[in-house]
């Protein structure tokens, strides 16, 4: 609808149930994301509490070249990437294949049922999932090393083995969000032109040919737009899981960039090494979602601008 000549009060009243709907998500991202935005200025300044983030001495990048050299800096960078890569790489597609296969389901109430508990996990606690994880896991009464005791097998500490973190923290997270993540392609897929199918059926295409042919190419533009939502966020782990289920014997595979800031900043009270090392992780953020929109762009004449 073409809004020119109408004025703008007039606008604000004919939209006034969309601008109250909009107005929460609003306020959370002005008040915590763009608020808080000055605060970058601690990064490169010798910050001490009290003075404010205009006091303290100017030291540049200092606090950056501090991270850069210190030996940690390979290891918090190889553990955020790999626990972001392995579930986007493992578990993207997960979402895609349950959608097609509730789609196909005939049964009704078992779809329904299907949805319902695959879409749970989505709602628990990390609290909770990490304490269920650290159950299940536990060497002495956890159900899965009692599986393995009942087996012949030994039993394994899992919480403390840090070739084990990574598998956890990726099987739990894809069990955890696929059904949710599940219901945008549900809609997309919902939303494709039926006489398409009507048509390949028609010349006999099979249930395979008609997923690979049909569905999957008409469900590429919503798949390349949240696989680039998805790797801009691939440096943003889960801190709250991340920090619940590691430890010190799990530091080596389990220790990323967000847990190494809290550390720095709210236990060691480092602000401004802290700030300096967040901000170089926005800063890869989003020099990966910026290359690999421009990559879809030329590639798939698709992106998010």
């Amino acid at each position: 609808m073409d809004n020119k000549g109408i004025p703008f009060g007039k606008l604000l009243r004919r939209d006034r149930a969309l601008i109250l709907m909009f107005l929460p998500i609003f306020l959370y991202y002005f008040i915590f994301c763009y608020l808080p935005m000055p605060g970058i200025l601690i990064a490169f300044k010798n910050y001490t509490p009290g003075q404010g983030i205009f006091g303290g001495d100017w030291v540049g990048f200092k606090w950056l070249l501090q991270f850069v050299n210190s030996r940690y800096f390979w290891r918090l960078l190889r553990n955020t990437f790999l626990l972001a890569f392995y579930p986007l790489v493992i578990g993207f597609g997960v979402p895609i294949l349950f959608a097609i296969c509730v789609v196909e389901l005939k049964n009704g109430l078992f779809k329904r049922f299907a949805q319902t508990v695959t879409y749970l996990p989505h709602f628990i606690s990390t609290v909770v999932i990490a304490g269920m994880i650290i159950n299940f896991l536990s060497p002495t009464d956890g159900i899965v090393n009692t599986l393995l005791a009942s087996l012949g097998m030994e039993r394994i500490n899992f919480m403390m083995a840090p070739e084990w973190f990574r598998t956890i923290f990726t099987a739990s997270g894809i069990w955890q969000s696929f059904g949710f993540s599940s219901i945008i392609y549900i809609a997309a897929i919902m939303g494709i032109d039926q006489e398409m199918y009507e048509s390949g059926r028609i010349d006999g295409v099979n249930k395979f040919q008609e997923v690979w042919h049909l569905t999957l190419p008409s469900l590429k533009p919503t798949i390349v737009i949240l696989l680039l939502l998805s790797i801009g966020s691939i440096m943003s782990v889960n801190f709250e899981k991340v920090y619940l289920l590691y430890n010190g014997a799990t530091y080596e595979t389990a220790d990323v960039i967000s847990t190494y800031v809290y550390r720095q900043g709210i236990e060691s009270q480092n602000f401004g090494f802290a700030t300096a090392v967040g901000l170089f992780n926005s800063v890869i953020s989003f020099a990966l979602v910026f290359f690999a929109n421009r990559l879809s762009r030329r590639v798939n004449d698709m992106s998010l601008w």
